[in-house]
């Protein structure tokens, strides 16, 4: 299915909200070497439309293994849930860090089954570049940029770089 143009004046403001950081892992574009990408959170294959509030950031693998979902098992239940909306929802009530800071580690049955599909605890890549930013001091982000949630009114729940 081709996609539908996004207005670069829509990008813009998806980007400013998210904070230029992907919505699921919190990588920031600063850091990452691909652009991130507006990921429909519905995806159109599924009806999902480019209304800017079905769009986010996210990075290229987190899209890659979301593709065109909308709902996991939580591995913990075995139940269906919907995925985690980084537009809609607060990273740190359904995710955390792990203590050395390279995986993320979901604490909802939506977390928990978001972190499952988009590989977020065991994509190799993923650990070995989070372990070089660990050590650089760029990561994990810290509390305050977890926080932030775009309805809230605090500039988007994905934080930025």
């Amino acid at each position: 299915m081709p996609r539908d143009h996004i207005p670069a004046e829509v990008e813009r403001r998806v980007r400013q909200a998210a904070r230029h950081r992907c919505g699921y892992c919190l990588s920031p574009q600063r850091l990452v070497m691909a652009r991130l990408e507006i990921e429909h959170i519905i995806p159109a294959a599924k009806g999902g439309d480019s209304s800017e509030s079905n769009l986010w950031l996210s990075c290229p693998l987190c899209n890659r293994f979301k593709a065109d979902r909308t709902s996991a098992r939580d591995p913990d239940t075995g139940t269906e849930v919907p995925l985690f909306n980084p537009r809609t929802q607060h990273w740190s009530e359904h995710f955390r860090w792990s203590e050395d800071g390279i995986r993320v580690i979901g604490l909802t049955p939506s977390g928990r089954a978001t972190v499952a599909l988009l590989r977020l605890a065991d994509d190799p890549d993923a650990l070995i570049v989070r372990a070089h930013w660990v050590l650089a001091g760029w990561h994990p982000p810290t509390d305050d940029e977890q926080r932030l949630s775009p309805e809230s009114g605090n500039g988007g729940g994905s934080p930025g770089a």
